[in-house]
């Protein structure tokens, strides 16, 4: 355990996960949430001081090291921004905003008061997506010709009446923002930027819940000459169904499955015996009714602290965070150019 000092703004559900964490990796200070009573809960169930005010917090607790911003997704800028120019460095939750200008301002405030800006993407830590990336990396595919990126979810009614932000424009942004920038960041992380984007998007079971899509396709064309898809949705009935990305190389064909991109489905791979073992991943965030991506974030406070304490090398730095933001961005543009 170090003695760093941290906060966290925003006392909802991944806030717990990140007290946790934090409380294996450091110490708890404060906390803040403009529901006094989350905040309230939250700081007494972890012994921190508590506030309403982001404001109050940053004013009073000069000891911070690091916050962690757990609020809605449309207040990350504002809440990383005012954390970051309080001298305090940052670890951000997915997405880093929802608008690139927004994700620009943040960066710039972390070169100006030469602060760190983390961002939350614990998929990276998934044991079959590091070994996969590996592999391209060292070329055991050969030229990748094609990737498939599928996201079958369930997201039902009361998952959205029990939030006063999730299925708004101006605070969740879109089912790609808060469901599956992940999965946009494993793209842009195994493949590198896309070059060209088509898609569309439909509310088809959602139309008086949420105010943007709930299912869309998207054809993708890499700098690097792959082309690619991307089906999500979360209308699949019940319950989650499939996180998977399979990858067609000019030597080997791979598929990372299951409902969270944890399990390894299929591989062939020229000069490979497929009989390294695959280390079982974290099971999945556990929201009760419904669950999320890997439980990865004990990675990505150990990474944390290695680049503060040993100068290590960040996992997500903030320009990968603005590039998946700015892929999603596209995405929806080309579908309101696409409306059918």
């Amino acid at each position: 355990m170090s003695n760093i000092q941290f906060g966290i703004i925003g006392c909802g559900r991944i806030a717990y996960r990140h007290a946790e964490q934090i409380s294996k990796h450091g110490r708890l200070v404060a906390v803040c949430d403009i529901k006094e009573d989350r905040a309230k809960k939250m700081g007494e169930k972890f012994n921190a001081h508590y506030y309403s005010s982001i404001d109050d917090l940053l004013k009073n607790e000069k000891s911070l090291q690091v916050v962690a911003i757990c609020t809605p997704n449309g207040m990350h800028a504002e809440h990383t921004i005012k954390s970051l120019n309080a001298g305090i460095n940052v670890l951000c939750e997915k997405p880093m905003a929802i608008d690139v200008n927004d994700c620009g301002l943040m960066i710039q405030a972390a070169e100006k008061t030469n602060k760190r800006l983390f961002i939350v993407k614990q998929n990276r830590f998934n044991p079959p997506v590091r070994k996969v990336k590996t592999m391209v990396e060292e070329g055991k595919l050969g030229k990748i010709y094609s990737v498939q990126l599928n996201c079958f979810w369930n997201r039902n009614e009361d998952y959205y009446k029990d939030s006063d932000w999730k299925g708004t424009k101006k605070l969740d942004g879109g089912t790609l923002f808060t469901q599956f920038s992940h999965f946009i960041d494993l793209l842009y992380w195994m493949f590198g930027d896309i070059q060209d984007i088509q898609a569309y998007t439909k509310n088809s079971a959602h139309k008086e819940i949420i105010e943007f899509d709930d299912n869309g396709v998207v054809i993708l064309r890499f700098f690097n000459g792959a082309i690619g898809t991307i089906n999500y949705t979360v209308n699949s009935y019940k319950k989650n169904m499939e996180g998977s990305l399979t990858i067609f190389g000019e030597k080997g064909t791979v598929k990372i499955g299951g409902q969270y991109l944890n399990e390894l489905d299929y591989s062939i791979v020229e000069n490979d015996d497929n009989n390294e073992e695959i280390p079982q991943g974290n099971p999945p965030n556990d929201y009760g009714q419904y669950v999320g991506s890997m439980a990865n974030h004990d990675k990505v406070y150990e990474n944390l602290l290695d680049v503060l304490l040993n100068d290590g090398s960040i996992v997500t730095n903030c320009y990968e965070g603005l590039k998946t933001v700015e892929i999603i961005n596209r995405i929806y543009l080309s579908a309101s150019r696409n409306i059918f």
